[in-house]
């Protein structure tokens, strides 16, 4: 399989166990820190820079903020195999590639944009938290990701007359 779809596909499927680690974590913060996480935050920003915010009830906002966040978790995926051709320890570089994305995204093109301040603006229990789902994004992504790009397909079997 194509590494970029490969990595895709992997970042996609990776979204799921990061987001759970986000949820557990999240229920875990102090009261003052538990405003919305930054994948609903991003999207809510989002809205109000469109003049879209009001037309969207709750559900729909939820809706939106999973949609773009497993979109972004796809699209981030392809990218690793651009940063590497050979991957020997898949969740080793994995973890690392997710902390890369979150300081890239968190550091870089978010506050750049306006979007979110930056991570050292918020408690340091969220930037844990975020790192924490980063490690778990990158891990899964890259090792499925290798493990797609990598399968040998086995012939179909031979029909039997």
């Amino acid at each position: 399989m194509n590494r970029y779809l490969a990595g895709a596909i992997g970042g996609l499927l990776a979204t799921v166990p990061m987001t759970l680690a986000m949820e557990a974590l999240y229920r875990r913060l102090p009261r003052e820190e538990s405003y919305p996480l930054p994948p609903r935050e991003i999207t809510q920003d989002l809205l109000q820079k469109a003049n879209a915010d009001t037309s969207l009830d709750e559900e729909q906002r939820t809706e939106l903020s999973l949609i773009s966040h497993f979109g972004y978790g796809a699209f981030a995926g392809a990218l690793y195999p651009v940063t590497r051709r050979h991957v020997a320890h898949p969740l080793i570089f994995g973890s690392s590639f997710g902390v890369a994305v979150w300081a890239a995204s968190y550091f870089g093109w978010i506050p750049a944009l306006h979007i979110l301040t930056p991570p050292h603006r918020h408690p340091a229990n969220r930037r844990r938290l975020m790192v924490a789902a980063h490690l778990v994004w990158g891990a899964g992504t890259v090792w499925i990701g290798e493990r797609l790009a990598n399968r040998r397909d086995v012939p179909p079997r031979q029909r039997v007359s």
